[in-house]
């Protein structure tokens, strides 16, 4: 392993016996130089100059391209690797806009520049403003930090966020020319009280969406109708703002980048700034035989001990160190836990450890944010928020516990070490699933295989309805302007005034309450009322879930977190939509189990292929959550606890093969003997590892899809095996599915053959959130079922993309 990296990781190795080594893989990425461009000469000089005071001598190329798209009024995604400098794409045409609309404020340079605008007739002299929408807190603070630290007169920015106080948010809309915000400030705090912002919107001369990659599924699909209303609402106070789009590398930008806006989008993709070497490392934690989980199953160490363990090696070699992990209370147990390890070796360097998550006040996100760029802490135990660019430079090692769900996150948490082209270290622990342990024997699926394509469906009309309802309590609609909702948007409106939440006259249709709507409208879920979590002793509102997942989360007994901090439910209560919650700190976390039944009400596609038969289509699902288990952080089983709520029914889209007869008893060609006793465990397990897979496919966690296998399916006729979307409507997820079959299901017999358990564990067939308790489930005889499926496709040239 050569280079610094390599010698640090072998370093943290040194001491463990070849047959102990958990690592599966590892590789050197060799280093790139970058390719510069001159300055664009439409750029002021005062701007020019204070960009290049941040150390920017030359703009990198594919910065040029973009900002030279943007300042010529086309819309434009830059979507390149981390640390590749994308907000400079946005910076230089947006603060050019802003200077030279404000010349009164910059002396004679800005007028000379203003002049020389006016006449090329690439920006009129008049005023200029720009928004800036971005999924987190933390990288909206960012960016306000950074175009501050420019001191550039006449720029005016400010954040416009939960945090910021009432006074403020006056002097945001009187004053500031760049507003940052997010789209949860977007829906409720702009665009419901929009005449209020008369000022800001009359001069939008950009709008930056930052991170774009990040909105996909359900969300995504909301922020896409919420752009599409901010873009409306713009047009009807004169501007026609042009749209910035930034994101990780991805699969089709240009294509998600006009589906997220529902306008023509150009996209920049050739990357051209320089990185340092990276080696990377594919680390399966060892299993524990001293530890058995559900039904006797072995469980690994988990990746979140495992990382502290990592954490605290690197932070002793003097490597500055994030530690990714899903949760934020797995966060804080990693950091606690790596400090503890440190405190053995040296108090001090157990003081440079500490956790960021989003869950912390402002003030203690900036201490933390910059304790790590002025070196006071080596470790930072973090979820997904750091992942975003927040620009923490000058960092050694990056290690992920468990794969965040994307090939674009994967890359972007990877890219936060090594951002100043010196050699970085990441180390991937794989947590105990299927996609993590097939990720850890597949390499070439992180290393070798392009971005996944992002998932997201405005037309939804699950999402879709309530979105209207809102623009037209913002403007009446009209039927002119419906395009930009799709083709389903007429006959939503139709539905909902003839149930009388909208009123329909000749020229549109018309909100007429004098309430907002748009309260009622959770852009982070899937809609209907929310249930509101209240702390039972002080009335504390803790928080909400959405009501599809109300039961499995907040029924009696189950473990909250709120905040890091935990609570156990005492009582859901459904019809009046809230949870009563007390403070209590289990060692225990909880795990519902619910059954599942499912009918197909339309298939839209179908492809047969040598007795079996792949569709998808529109299925009801009816679930009922009958029990949770409890277990132990290492994995362990303490007990299962039966519930009595009701079912919850769900339309929305699925994915599924079914098998034919002939095919299973081995007379038909291609088929194999299985016995009648052992298929519902088969397809029970070629079931969870595929919905485990999934994500590999389809920008989604495992959560937001859900699944049934049955020997005998009553509107098949068949063994069957679903794979249907967790949310109303449906999401996008098994269209994709059903998109990338043939692959997705080669991909999770790899990942059910490559797991070294002999009957089945969490790595491989077993479900965290299994409704029968993992059973039945036969390891040997889904891989069975996946290769008879496999073998009649190959047979038939069915192939997948």
């Amino acid at each position: 392993m050569p280079g610094q990296a390599g010698q640090l990781l072998e370093r943290i190795l040194s001491g463990l016996a070849p047959q102990e080594c958990p690592v599966t893989h590892h590789t050197v990425l060799p280093a790139r130089d970058g390719s510069t461009a001159d300055w664009p000469a439409w750029a002021p000089d005062d701007v020019v100059t204070a960009l290049a005071g941040t150390g920017i001598r030359f703009p990198w190329s594919h910065q040029r391209l973009a900002a030279d798209t943007a300042w010529s009024g086309q819309h434009v995604v830059l979507s390149t690797g981390t640390a590749s400098g994308k907000s400079f794409g946005y910076r230089l045409p947006v603060l050019s806009a802003l200077y030279t609309a404000n010349a009164h404020e910059t002396g004679n340079g800005g007028a000379r520049q203003r002049s020389a605008a006016t006449a090329t007739g690439a920006h009129s002299a008049t005023g200029a403003t720009a928004l800036y929408l971005a999924p987190t807190k933390a990288l909206a603070a960012d960016q306000v930090r950074g175009v501050t630290e420019l001191q550039l007169p006449g720029i005016r920015a400010a954040t416009y966020d939960g945090d910021t106080p009432t006074a403020e948010r006056d002097w945001v809309r009187t004053h500031a020319n760049w507003v940052f915000t997010n789209p949860d400030m977007l829906h409720f705090g702009i665009l419901a009280r929009h005449s209020r912002w008369q000022r800001l919107l009359r001069d939008l001369r950009y709008i930056v969406i930052d991170e774009c990659h990040s909105y996909r599924g359900v969300f995504g699909s909301h922020v896409a109708l919420l752009l599409r209303r901010l873009y409306r609402i713009a047009e009807h106070y004169g501007a026609r703002p042009v749209l910035v789009l930034a994101s990780a590398t991805m699969a089709e930008p240009a294509e998600f980048a006009t589906r997220l806006t529902g306008l023509d989008c150009t996209a920049v993709t050739e990357d051209a700034s320089p990185h340092g070497a990276r080696t990377v490392a594919l680390w399966e934690p060892p299993l524990r035989p001293e530890v058995t989980g559900e039904n006797g199953a072995p469980v690994r160490r988990s990746a979140g001990a495992e990382a502290a363990r990592v954490l605290a090696d690197l932070v002793t070699e003097g490597a500055r160190t994030l530690a990714f992990v899903r949760s934020r209370r797995g966060a804080e147990l990693t950091a606690l836990t790596a400090a503890r390890y440190l405190s053995e070796v040296d108090q001090d360097l157990a003081a440079q450890v500490a956790v960021y998550r989003a869950g912390l006040l402002s003030e203690e996100r900036r201490a933390l944010e910059r304790d790590l760029l002025d070196g006071r802490l080596r470790g930072v135990a973090t979820t997904n928020a750091l992942e975003l660019g927040v620009d923490i430079a000058g960092l050694d090692a990056v290690v992920l516990a468990g794969y965040p769900g994307t090939l674009a996150s994967f890359w972007q948490q990877a890219g936060r070490a090594g951002r100043a082209g010196a050699e970085s270290l990441v180390v991937f622990i794989a947590r105990d699933d299927p996609l993590d342990t097939y990720l850890v024997h597949n390499p070439s699926a992180i290393l070798d295989q392009p971005f996944e394509a992002t998932v997201l469906d405005p037309g939804n009309p699950n999402v879709l309805a309530p979105h209207l309802v809102c623009a037209a309590a913002e403007l009446p609609l009209r039927a002119g302007e419906l395009d930009r909702f799709g083709r389903g948007a007429r006959t939503l409106l139709d539905s909902l005034a003839s149930c009388g939440t909208l009123r329909r006259r000749a020229s549109g249709w018309y909100w007429t309450s004098l309430r907002h709507p748009h309260e009622e409208v959770a852009i982070r879920g899937t809609g209907g009322e929310q249930i509101t979590v209240v702390e039972g002793e002080t009335a504390r509102i803790l928080g909400t879930v959405d009501p599809a997942t109300a039961c499995a989360t907040v029924h009696p007994g189950a473990v909250y977190l709120h905040q890091g901090t935990s609570y156990v439910v005492d009582e859901l209560d459904l019809d009046h939509h809230v949870a009563f919650v007390h403070h209590e700190d289990p060692e225990w976390n909880t795990t519902a189990r619910q059954t599942t039944d499912i009918a197909v009400l339309e298939v839209e596609r179908q492809l047969d292929a040598g007795g079996i038969r792949m569709a998808l289509g529109t299925v009801t699902v009816t679930e009922q959550v009958v029990g949770y288990l409890r277990k132990l952080p290492s994995g362990e089983v303490i007990d299962q606890v039966p519930l009595d709520l009701p079912p919850q029914r769900l339309t929305t889209r699925a994915v599924w093969y079914s098998i034919s007869e002939e095919l299973l008893n081995g007379r038909a060609p291609g088929g194999a003997r299985l016995d009648p006793e052992r298929l519902p465990g088969a397809l029970h397990a070629a079931e969870h590892a595929a919905i485990g897979l999934l994500p590999l496919f389809a920008t989604c966690d495992r959560w937001d899809v859900g699944g049934v296998s049955t020997a005998l399916h009553e509107d098949t006729g068949e063994a069957t095996v679903f794979v249907h979307d967790g949310h109303p409507g449906g999401a996008g997820f098994a269209d994709r599915g059903y998109a990338t079959l043939i692959p997705w299901l080669a991909a999770t017999r790899e990942a059910i053959v490559s797991c070294e358990c002999s009957a089945g564990c969490p790595s491989c067939v077993q479900s965290p959130k299994c409704g029968n308790g993992n059973e039945p489930l036969d390891k040997a005889g889904a891989v069975t079922v996946l290769d008879i499926v496999l073998g009649a496709t190959r047979e038939e040239g069915i192939g997948g993309t």
